[in-house]
């Protein structure tokens, strides 16, 4: 095969997913600098990838949108994607709709998953019963070797401009925070792309609030509640049972403004989703709080400068193979103690 000139990436996950990714992204643009990138995302996750210089053109494929108006959309993009006459694909959805919409669109490598069968429409296939032992992103780079790529890249990338930049300088300044003072983030919510169980991701809030009064009183650290707009309840009760003052701007930014004001915080303290990794994209310390899901195939990659909390039980990590294990107590979150939590950051505030 003559050496590709064009690039097709699939990823119609989340946020964290998509930043899973940048290092494959990082690694194509270093192996073959003057390739056509095309990304295909979906809404939530296109700052992600339409801040990001190495990839040449976006493409959204948004679930609900195509739904309500399936053929016109599929016919669209099809049509998107087969002008661009792309040479590789690079497919992480684990759906054989996109390795059928590639093949359709003449893309003669494609390279993929064979997840439970559903990878019989790619070229070059990796069979996969789910993400183990191991991060993604080291899954993720996997692929490239098989279109004779060696991966040297690894960090997560967000690409942040001087206007959103200067957006969080000056919501900082509005709120009167004082940017010699030690700013915390904390991030009650996350988790979004569990959809409806997205609560099974995150410590109580109770246990949240709790904390902030903690850390203030230790550190006298400004905090600033963080999150979208669905999480504003949450930070407003989070808020009401704060003993001490804190900054809320859930619901007031978008996803660059968030990473933008995350560069101004000494350290963010999230659950495991997300913003966990816009923060560590960003450069950011982050203190992570995980519950059902393993902080070695999902954490903070890489790990270094990174806290990761977990409570400890037997049970934990209950989701493997993409599969939640019942749980009717869901100790690993509600168990884990304000003290244990505190404990392990203390000597960074």
């Amino acid at each position: 095969m003559n050496q590709p000139k064009t690039f097709l990436i699939i990823n119609p996950f989340g946020i964290g997913d998509v930043l899973f990714t940048t290092p494959l992204v990082a690694n194509v643009r270093r192996v073959y600098p003057q390739a056509f990138i095309g990304y295909l995302a979906n809404r939530r996750s296109l700052p992600v990838v339409e801040s990001n210089p190495k990839i040449d053109r976006v493409y959204v494929y948004e679930r609900d949108e195509f739904k309500a108006d399936l053929i016109r959309r599929w016919i669209g993009l099809f049509q998107e994607l087969r002008h661009r006459r792309f040479d590789v694909s690079f497919d992480f959805s684990l759906n054989s709709s996109f390795g059928f919409l590639s093949m359709a669109c003449g893309i003669k490598r494609r390279v993929g998953y064979d997840y439970r069968g559903r990878g019989y429409f790619l070229t070059d296939k990796v069979l996969l019963q789910g993400y183990e032992s191991r991060h993604v992103v080291k899954y993720y780079l996997d692929l490239l070797t098989k279109v004779g790529g060696h991966p040297q890249e690894h960090s997560l990338e967000l690409f942040i401009d001087q206007k959103h930049r200067q957006w969080a300088k000056d919501w900082v300044k509005t709120q009167g925070i004082d940017l010699n003072k030690k700013i915390i983030a904390v991030v009650p919510g996350g988790g979004a792309s569990w959809g409806r169980d997205a609560a099974q991701k995150r410590w109580p809030m109770e246990q949240y609030a709790a904390l902030a009064d903690k850390i203030i009183a230790k550190s006298k650290a400004a905090i600033i509640l963080m999150g979208d707009h669905k999480e504003k309840s949450l930070s407003q009760e989070l808020a009401r049972q704060c003993s001490y003052p804190v900054y809320d701007a859930v619901g007031s930014t978008s996803l660059l403004q968030m990473a933008a004001l995350f560069q101004l915080c000494h350290l963010v303290i999230v659950n495991d989703g997300g913003p966990l990794h816009v923060a560590v994209a960003g450069g950011i310390k982050t203190v992570s709080i995980f519950g059902p899901v393993d902080p070695v195939v999902y954490g903070p990659y890489p790990i270094a400068e990174h806290v990761v909390i977990q409570k400890g039980l037997a049970c934990q990590p209950c989701y493997r193979q993409f599969r939640k294990a019942a749980c009717e107590h869901l100790g690993c979150l509600n168990h884990l103690s304000v003290d244990e939590v505190f404990h392990r950051i203390e000597r960074l505030l």
